[in-house]
């Protein structure tokens, strides 16, 4: 019995052996009239399709049912006169049983030249094993891409995390829970667009290469446009050119896309990354709170079946209402001590000392309190938690609290210390607007990199009039994390940024 085709131990050892035995195969094909990689083939049934129509198929029993089926080989056992074949395609595995008697003697031996890796298409009748396994009995094989390249074991898969990042091509072919997590983001993103569709928002597209790199604190990347001799940057958010669209009267508009920030990587960042950003006239920030939790529990409920996720190794339904609680009543609770933007300078610096904050000569007393809460009260939170509230002076487009001008109008909402989502009601005063435009632009020539620039078209805009507005932002690849149950960002990202391989 084999373990699998192509098991002879070639002339020398390794991959280059391997690659060169295989690549023989190949130009043999060739030398005999055939194509080891044809230009299509055409399929009658997906693997899953034959599970779905003959799934309840009694044991032993050999149908008339004809299919055509195509797979990459995973599983091989030859037992001389038979042999039994997992093949794998998007959504699924399936058996061929390939019986000498039933392809000829000229195909059997062709099919014992195959490798685990290679690509095939299949056609025969679906039966069932007399050990109860759904398989097709095959009686002609096509190669359809020959793999120069062996797989890894089928039951180690890739154990070395690095490689499962760099050739994630090889992951998704061994690894089905890398296959799972990218449906359950397809699945999130899908249901994103349907929840909005319903909720008569309109989506757009709006340019990545931006002349300010607004609408968020973060640094952004440079790149020059030869034809203009200008300076660019690559988007570090959507949010300005999508008020634009308000102001031009779209009223609700949102766009899923790509932003880029020049900062570090960690299990939750990377340098690119998936964001979705709405606005809707007319609204504020509590509607966006609860669009957020509308949108993030149905999007559960299509890609996982379930509003029940584990957090932590505790089971949370995200159906459950989520609590809403100010930055400073969170850090008083961690602190023990009363927090507030207007409190003096030194108070807050002497406090954030004392809890292991590097305070920075430049640090404003909104800018202190949002550290300490990072420092002190972030991490406690694991159920899904709205944190509103925020210092003004860290919130340079949302509105002043209407009852407290010292706080903005916005929340963040966090599960399992991760922050998810992002919403303001939306200053809409131009002159304050440029007001606050004026102090970042300070800030930022002072040396604070982060800080944005003075957006004169986006100033434009607004004196021809924006409505009220509530905004929000959902980080795609966070939140696809959090369903799938998945600890860094690399397994959410299909390609995430790395360093050169050596």
């Amino acid at each position: 019995m084999n373990d699998g085709p192509g098991t002879d131990e070639p002339t020398g050892s390794g991959l280059a052996a391997e690659r060169a035995r295989r690549t023989a195969h190949v130009e043999d094909l060739r030398g005999d009239g055939a194509e080891p990689y044809p230009y299509r083939f055409d399929r009658t049934h997906t693997l899953n399709d034959v599970r779905r129509q003959w799934g309840d198929v009694d044991s032993g029993t050999e149908t008339d049912d004809e299919v055509t089926v195509a797979g990459r080989i995973l599983l091989w056992r030859d037992t001389g006169k038979l042999i039994f074949v997992t093949v794998g395609d998007r959504r699924g595995e399936l058996q061929l049983f390939i019986s000498k008697a039933v392809i000829g003697d000229e195909a059997f031996v062709a099919a014992k030249r195959l490798d685990l890796g290679d690509l095939i298409g299949v056609h025969g009748t679906v039966m069932t094993t007399r050990a109860g396994e759904l398989s097709v009995r095959t009686d002609r094989i096509d190669l359809l891409a020959k793999a120069l390249r062996p797989l890894p074991d089928k039951w180690k898969g890739l154990t070395d995390t690095d490689t499962r990042f760099r050739q994630r091509y090889t992951d998704l072919i061994v690894n089905a829970e890398a296959r799972r997590t990218f449906e359950i983001r397809h699945e999130m993103v899908a249901s994103f667009r349907r929840t909005l569709a319903g909720l008569d928002f309109v989506e757009v597209e709006t340019p990545v290469l931006h002349v300010n790199a607004g609408g968020a604190l973060a640094r952004p990347f440079v790149t020059h446009h030869n034809t203009l001799d200008m300076d660019l940057h690559l988007r570090i958010a959507i949010e300005l050119h999508l008020k634009r669209l308000i102001v031009g009267g779209l009223e609700r508009v949102y766009e899923i896309g790509r932003v880029f920030r020049n900062e570090g990587t960690s299990p939750r960042h990377n340098p690119e990354f998936s964001i979705l950003e709405l606005y809707q006239a007319y609204g504020d920030h509590t509607e966006m709170m609860d669009i957020t939790q509308r949108l993030i529990v149905t999007a559960a409920q299509e890609a996982l079946g379930t509003t029940q996720i584990d957090i932590s190794g505790e089971g949370v339904d995200l159906a459950d209402e989520w609590p809403r609680r100010r930055m400073i009543d969170l850090v008083a609770e961690a602190t023990g001590v009363e927090v507030h933007p207007s409190q003096p300078l030194d108070v807050l610096r002497e406090l954030a000392g004392r809890h292991g904050v590097a305070v920075q000569p430049a640090s404003s007393t909104g800018k202190l309190i949002e550290e300490i809460f990072e420092a002190t009260a972030e991490s406690s939170i694991k159920r899904p938690t709205f944190v509103t509230g925020h210092p003004l002076d860290i919130s340079p487009l949302a509105r002043a609290d209407r009852d407290d001008p010292a706080l903005a109008e916005r929340f963040e909402l966090f599960v399992d210390a991760r922050e998810i989502a992002n919403g303001y009601s939306e200053l809409n005063d131009p002159v304050e607007q440029r007001t606050r435009f004026e102090a970042e632009q300070r800030l930022r020539d002072a040396g604070d990199a982060d800080r944005g620039t003075i957006d004169e078209d986006y100033l434009r805009a607004l004196e021809f009039g924006m409505p009220p507005t509530g905004g929000l932002g959902v980080g795609i690849d966070r939140l696809a994390m959090l369903l799938a149950g998945v600890d860094t960002i690399k397994e959410v990202i299909l390609f995430p940024t790395l360093r050169p391989e050596q």
